[in-house]
């Protein structure tokens, strides 16, 4: 089953960054959209639900390569 949850984001610096992120997140395997709002600190991640705890956590990875002080809130 497909879900689309939504984690905050924190000290999101950088809206080229975000777009990185989104980037690299929607390449996931599992998953089948992803968004960063910069303007809003947002992730909304749409995927399997049964994957989804592994694809958060990888997301939490990529968030903190590629803005070393930003997280993700999960």
């Amino acid at each position: 089953m497909t879900i689309k949850k939504t984690y905050a984001l924190q000290n999101l610096g950088c809206a080229a960054c975000a777009a990185k992120m989104e980037k690299k997140i929607g390449a996931l395997d599992g998953v089948q959209a992803c968004t960063v709002n910069f303007m809003t600190s947002r992730l909304i991640i749409e995927g399997e639900e049964a994957q989804l705890p592994r694809i958060a956590q990888e997301a939490g990875r990529i968030v903190r390569r590629i803005e070393p002080q930003a997280s993700v809130k999960l």
